[in-house]
């Protein structure tokens, strides 16, 4: 019998079947360093003492999306490693925010299973969900990812399509405890913008552009500690039908999100993600743009000093987002368009 892990192909995995995932994850404040050196963000609530505590917290936690990606790494060797591409997220809600010092584990629950056309691949639902180690729910969510079959003559299983919600009601929205901005000082935030500066409907040009470079791409996915091949291992990439390692398509969203603080600086939290779609591929070398568009505002019961914006972030390549490019006349993304992300934002009033 071999003692190394091949991972789990798509005839492995059942509708119905808990995954325990390996591994538990302490963070600490080099964790957040490197983040921030690897993005560039500058959301001054995870970069800055003194903003945190103004903002009513004790210091400053992980970045939302930081510890996205390590719950998703955590799941990335029993769910994805034999992944063909990961094709989108929905439901996700956070909950309590990590600092520096928590240990972060993960579970998965399998629920949905559909092979695809060509017999060779099928997607795999999954609900993935991460606590402290008090039991503390970090954060949950969906998503689905496009899975090598070991054997395309293996039976087809039934398939099976999970019911999503099109996205987090508002009312389901959590404020992390002790996030209570009553004394923010915006000029140190960098954004004057409050709620009220927002309107639906409203589009907005973050104007700068990163260039994903090689190096940095694989780094920061080896710190989500995400070991799925197709981001590293160029060898059998050769082999694929782009010729290359892509880029781990949640590293796009964090350079996104952190080009988005220009026009969206108070945005002090992701409470939720509603959706997501990695449109097109992206290579070391490629440059990311990004907008966003407010699709909807709510305000948070209980929070006078704060409300929520529910945004659309995109992303592309190579294109500026001057004229905010998204899809075509037939309703298909355009070759620039990289990312699709659809999140509430909790946002200083």
């Amino acid at each position: 019998m071999s003692k190394t892990a091949q991972g789990n192909f798509f005839e492995d995995f059942v509708v119905g079947q808990e995954i325990v995932h390996a591994t538990p994850r302490t963070v600490t404040e080099s964790d957040a360093a490197l983040y921030l050196a690897l993005t560039g963000s500058r959301f001054a609530v995870h970069c800055s003492a003194t903003l945190a505590r103004m903002a009513g917290l004790p210091r400053p936690p992980l970045d939302d999306l930081l510890t996205f990606h390590l719950a998703f790494g955590r799941s990335v060797p029993d769910v994805s490693l034999n992944a063909i591409a990961n094709l989108g997220y929905a439901d996700g809600r956070f909950g309590a925010l990590l600092y520096p010092g928590d240990t972060l584990t993960a579970s998965s629950r399998v629920i949905g299973l559909k092979e695809n056309s060509s017999g060779k691949s099928g997607t795999v639902y999954v609900r993935t969900r991460a606590t402290k180690e008090d039991g503390r729910e970090i954060l949950e969510f969906a998503r689905w990812v496009m899975v090598a079959k070991r054997d395309p003559a293996s039976p087809t299983p039934d398939p099976v399509l999970p019911e999503l919600p099109d996205h987090v009601a508002a009312g389901r929205l959590k404020v992390p405890p002790g996030l209570r901005p009553r004394h923010f000082d915006r000029v140190l935030s960098g954004s004057m913008h409050r709620y009220d500066s927002y309107e639906v409907g409203e589009r907005i040009d973050h104007v700068d552009g990163m260039t994903v470079e090689e190096a940095e791409h694989r780094m920061a996915t080896r710190l989500y500690q995400n070991p799925a091949r197709v981001h590293f291992n160029a060898h059998l990439a050769r082999e694929s039908r782009f010729g290359r390692c892509l880029v781990y398509g949640g590293h796009v969203l964090s350079i996104a999100r952190a080009l988005s603080f220009n026009g969206l600086g108070n945005v002090l939290h992701i409470s939720a993600i509603n959706g997501g779609t990695h449109a097109n591929p992206v290579f070391a070398g490629d440059t990311i743009y990004a907008w966003s568009e407010v699709l909807d505002k709510a305000e948070i019961a209980g929070h006078p000093d704060l409300g929520a914006l529910r945004l659309r972030l995109v992303a592309t390549r190579d294109r500026p987002c001057h004229d905010f490019p998204y899809r075509d006349p037939d309703g298909k993304y355009l070759p620039e368009v990289v990312l699709d992300f659809d999140y509430w934002g909790i946002v200083l009033r």
